[in-house]
């Protein structure tokens, strides 16, 4: 779809509006007739360009005031109730949707679901709906029908208290144990493909804003490697998939963690700094893994780089929320501004932030145990841990 602003007319924003009024977040056109307020209903005018802002910011969107394909389709997830639809896993149109989000909650509540409350309906769900259904003598057949939906409604909850989904990711990383030998990381850089981003001049000439991403993909896959984990491109050099491609590649790797490289851009020069995103949705959930290995690789790069700190916030992007591991973006810098794009350049730069992702990482496994100030675990450092880590493992009991 064409993006939509402030000062477009047609059906398209009239429908907009619509979606915004029936959210609350709109005075609805009978309210506007009882008080004698004139709006022209397919002009995008200011009063709906701050409740596109509105919703944005409440949806963990990129707040512009603009209507594109993330902000359209958050529009129409969110305006699906429980029982409006039949809902069932669908592998070639998987349903999203507030909806969904619903039956994630109550089936969480009761003790059938662990997995993060996102308004997808994968196979996790379904597998969660079909226990529900086996336990209280419905047809297990992973549709959310209306007898599904007449059960769900009369039971009260079993579980309280927290999350079963942070429960359940914390306690895979603490049994995972303080090495990273053998753990599972796939690397995404951003762009690829033809889709070079902006190209500027480096020290060896000129380089890419893919070139950038690749290089310092490839400078932490190269320390990890090192270090004993196995490590997993998202990509290949030639190719630019989308980000639901890029997530199932991730969950067909079966990886520990994702960790996605991006350069983040502005029309404004002055905005600068690096900052990391982890799931995190208007219903509540959180990954809570992520957020921790978030606010770790923040830290780190900020400490190792002098970058601005533009912090962690959580989203629902799909790399996001598509995942089966905990996944961070990281937005390494704004390749618009000078200052950014004059340290992104330098191979010392692109190093830092390799070694500072890879000390989050390990400090993400030690949960406080034996951890150094931010800043200071040297790539050195990390090796020797992990020999005496190995080597202790090795000693009888």
């Amino acid at each position: 779809m064409s993006i939509l602003r402030r000062g477009d007319r047609g059906g398209s924003v009239t429908e907009i509006r619509a979606a915004l009024a029936a959210l609350g977040l709109l005075d609805s056109p009978d309210a506007d007739l009882t008080t004698g307020k004139h709006v022209a209903l397919d002009l995008f005018d200011e009063e709906l360009d701050q409740a596109v802002r509105a919703f944005q910011q409440q949806r963990g969107l990129l707040v512009d005031g603009m209507v594109g394909e993330a902000t359209y389709r958050a529009l129409k997830e969110a305006s699906y109730r429980l029982g409006a639809r039949t809902l069932s896993h669908q592998f070639g149109a998987p349903m999203y949707g507030d909806d969904v989000a619903t039956l994630q909650s109550r089936l969480q509540d009761l003790g059938f679901y662990t997995g993060l409350v996102d308004g997808y309906f994968g196979l996790q769900t379904h597998n969660g709906l079909m226990s529900y259904q086996r336990e209280y003598g419905l047809a297990a057949d992973g549709i959310c029908g209306p007898e599904t939906l007449r059960s769900l409604y009369f039971l009260g909850s079993r579980v309280t208290g927290g999350s079963l989904h942070a429960i359940r990711e914390e306690e895979l990383v603490r049994r995972s144990g303080p090495r990273l030998s053998g753990k599972r990381i796939i690397i995404d850089p951003g762009r690829g493909g033809t889709d070079h981003g902006l190209i500027t001049n480096g020290p060896d000439g000129p380089i890419s804003e893919s070139d950038i991403l690749w290089d310092l993909a490839s400078r932490l896959e190269g320390r990890m490697t090192a270090i004993g984990m196995e490590t997993f491109l998202s990509r290949p050099a030639g190719r630019s998939p989308s980000d639901t491609d890029r997530a199932a590649t991730a969950n067909t790797v079966g990886a520990d963690l994702m960790i996605s490289l991006r350069c983040e851009t502005q029309t404004s020069p002055s905005a600068n700094g690096v900052a990391s995103f982890y799931f995190g949705s208007s219903h509540g959930s959180v990954s809570t893994i992520g957020r921790n290995l978030a606010d770790f690789i923040q830290r780190e790069v900020v400490a190792r780089t002098g970058l601005r700190d533009c912090r962690t916030h959580g989203r629902t992007w799909d790399l996001l929320r598509l995942t089966r591991m905990p996944t961070v973006q990281v937005d390494v810098g704004y390749i618009s501004s000078p200052r950014d794009r004059g340290m992104l350049v330098t191979p010392q730069a692109r190093d830092a932030i390799a070694e500072g992702i890879l000390a989050a990482v390990k400090r993400l496994y030690l949960l406080g145990k034996n951890d150094r100030p931010t800043g200071t675990f040297t790539f050195a450092e990390l090796l020797a841990h992990e020999l005496s880590v190995e080597q202790a493992g090795r000693l009888p009991g």
